[in-house]
């Protein structure tokens, strides 16, 4: 027993009152002798009957902690066994030195002492454990596994519910989508009522068919946008199917040589509903952005693209530019100064969709300049045709100078590119708050957000065209001087390939109004004539082509050998005529350093997709990126990007 227990029941103060009673007997007897006797009998009978009530309360104790230790024991045990999760110990080695009935139950087995973790959960083997917790799946189940590596302690809970609920929870989420057939009025132009209505209802039918077979609400909201609610999971199912209905639509009006097609836009894990509609109607403008017949989806973070086979269809009015080139005379009658920017290393859409917008703001006596820095190979002759006008060369500034003049007054116009990042300097866009963005690339996921006019017709051959039909309509009179029509129509006639490729009616028009202000078709074709050294390197770089899938054809550049991004695009276009190849892609090494992809095709094959996947972007026949790496390791990665899109859809239309 426990030295304090006994002095509480036998301390001082017992002794004391023993002692005490023993002085008032002897007190007593000195008085009276018999009453003194009988004093020291009953003092004496009380100390005896006290040290005997301490040993009873020894041997009482005593059988009290005994079974209580027994019954803590006991209930130690029973507790362990039926936890309702599982505890094991293990050694330095990760072996099972003992566990409970937990885990006894969970693997059906009587006992994995001496087994070792790894392979009781192969999740361990796989991942890099660290102090925390982790998932492992076990036949249907799934477990949490929760480490105590100073203890060598690792506790298991069955999380199967949680997990399924979880999953539930975000599988029953709303997703809202928008269908909208492209340009349905200009389309439908020129039909009777009897062949819209039967245009009309064969797309109705297969929307209403591909709605009943995933099991989505559809509501109509006008005759050419259909409204689609759903949860996370069928969305999912949807994006597996890669959006079917496009393809499905795109073949019925095919049969009616109609050049009409759907765009879908889906949204799906907002934090609201009035977020999750914003999303919705994002992703409609990203898929009509790049240029209609896809769809686009987000999800969170997550922004994916499908579809996109077909090429942008040209609309027939100028309604839209009109409308965009009187919106940008305003801004510009509003504005102090003009900033105009092109993208990085720019090339004669760049430049010469610069020169048309300074064109414009000079109509209005506005103070405009040109960022630029440094002129590479693609706008030298360009640029040394513009050194000989001093009117417009004293307008091209660098962007040292361009970040010194700007502010909330300015006007800052972007051209041939809509990413913040592809810009000469990204830093004058936080600058200013009035930005313009004119553009015919397809819309990729970064964007230019803040801008307060954007006009993107990814229809267009150039940028060069849509800056042409603006200059009809943003002044009652426009005369441009030779070098600026000769600016234009060399952009149009570089990205078109000298009108063999992305070009309609309305490329036309605006090469003849060009024309008709002095355009020099002559001097354009000096301008793309090609060094002999440089067509060399070119011959070099097509001679070590390999042609994979039977109709692409893949160039890699030997390691160490750097060539202009100019070179590397006409290799690519060069390759597109060669007899059964459709597309092409020329790898090889910058003089910064960086991987050039150039990709080209004749329109069976969609490379924007390819070049999203590898970083990049650009048009369904015309696009680039730019990777770190090695030559081969960026190879090796296009050709397992290319393996994937045959698995998923396929390469060709």
């Amino acid at each position: 027993m426990p030295k304090f227990l006994i002095k509480r029941w036998h301390g001082m103060h017992h002794l004391w009152a023993l002692v005490l009673m023993l002085l008032m007997a002897i007190t007593l007897a000195t008085y009276e002798w018999k009453l003194g006797v009988i004093g020291l009998v009953l003092a004496g009978a009380i100390g005896v009957y006290s040290v005997m009530a301490e040993r009873a309360f020894r041997r009482d104790l005593k059988m009290y902690l005994g079974t209580l230790s027994y019954r803590v024991k006991k209930a130690g045990r029973e507790v362990i066994s039926d936890l309702p999760f599982g505890i094991i110990l293990y050694n330095e080695d990760k072996t099972i030195e003992w566990h409970n009935v937990f885990i006894t139950n969970m693997m059906e087995r009587d006992s994995i002492v001496g087994e070792s973790l790894n392979d009781l959960f192969p999740a361990l083997s796989q991942a890099k454990v660290r102090e925390g917790t982790m998932e492992a799946t076990i036949g249907n189940a799934i477990y949490e596994l929760s480490f105590r590596f100073d203890e060598r302690l690792l506790y298991v809970r069955d999380i199967t519910k949680q997990w399924q609920l979880a999953k539930r929870y975000e599988e029953e989420k709303m997703a809202i989508g928008i269908v909208m057939m492209d340009n349905l009025e200009e389309v439908t132009q020129g039909m009777d009522d009897q062949q819209r209505s039967t245009l009309l209802s064969r797309a109705t039918a297969e929307i209403t068919e591909w709605a009943s077979k995933f099991h989505v609400y559809l509501k109509r909201l006008t005759s050419d946008r259909y409204l689609v609610i759903t949860d996370q999971r069928t969305l999912k199912q949807l994006e597996l199917s890669r959006f079917v209905l496009l393809d499905e639509v795109r073949e019925i009006v095919a049969e009616n040589k109609i050049p009409m097609t759907l765009s879908i836009g889906f949204a799906a894990g907002a934090e609201s509903i009035v977020e999750l509609g914003h999303w919705a109607q994002t992703s409609l403008d990203f898929a009509l952005g790049r240029g209609g017949d896809q769809a686009a989806v987000k999800v969170g973070q997550r922004q994916s693209f499908y579809g996109g086979k077909s090429n942008a269809v040209e609309k027939r009015t100028r309604v839209r530019a009109r409308v965009v080139a009187h919106a940008l005379r305003d801004l510009m009658r509003d504005s102090e100064r003009i900033i105009i920017m092109g993208h990085k290393m720019p090339d004669m859409d760049s430049l010469g969709a610069s020169i048309g917008v300074l064109k414009a703001a000079l109509l209005f006596n506005k103070e405009a300049y040109i960022v630029l820095e440094g002129v590479n190979p693609a706008i030298q002759k360009m640029m040394e045709m513009l050194k000989e006008d001093e009117r417009i060369i004293k307008r091209i500034i660098t962007p040292d100078q361009a970040i010194g003049i700007v502010d909330n007054k300015t006007l800052a116009v972007v051209v041939d590119t809509h990413k913040a990042s592809m810009v000469k300097e990204p830093r004058l866009l936080s600058m200013t708050d009035k930005i313009v963005v004119v553009d015919h690339h397809r819309r990729g996921e970064e964007f230019i957000a803040n801008a307060i006019l954007v006009y993107m017709e990814p229809y267009a051959s150039s940028t060069c065209e849509l800056v042409t039909e603006l200059l009809q309509y943003i002044h009652d009179r426009v005369l441009l001087d030779v070098r600026e029509a000769t600016a234009l129509l060399a952009g149009i006639t570089v990205d078109t390939k000298s009108f063999s490729l992305r070009t309609g009616s309305r490329t036309f028009e605006a090469a003849s109004f060009l024309r008709r202000n002095g355009a020099d078709s002559t001097l354009i074709q000096r301008m793309m004539k090609e060094d002999l050294a440089e067509y060399i390197k070119k011959a070099e770089m097509i001679k070590l082509a390999e042609i994979v899938y039977e109709h692409i054809a893949i160039a890699v550049t030997e390691q160490g050998r750097q060539y202009s991004q100019l070179l590397i695009a006409q290799t690519a276009d060069t390759l597109l005529n060669m007899t059964d190849v459709l597309a092409s892609f020329v790898i090889g090494e910058r003089p910064d350093g960086l991987i050039g992809i150039s990709a080209r095709s004749l329109g069976h094959m969609n490379v924007q997709v390819v070049m999203e996947r590898m970083g990049g972007g650009g048009h369904l026949t015309n696009a680039a990126a730019q990777l770190e790496g090695t030559v081969t390791e960026v190879a090796q990665r296009l050709k397992q990007v290319l393996q994937e899109i045959e698995k998923e859809e396929g390469l060709f239309e």
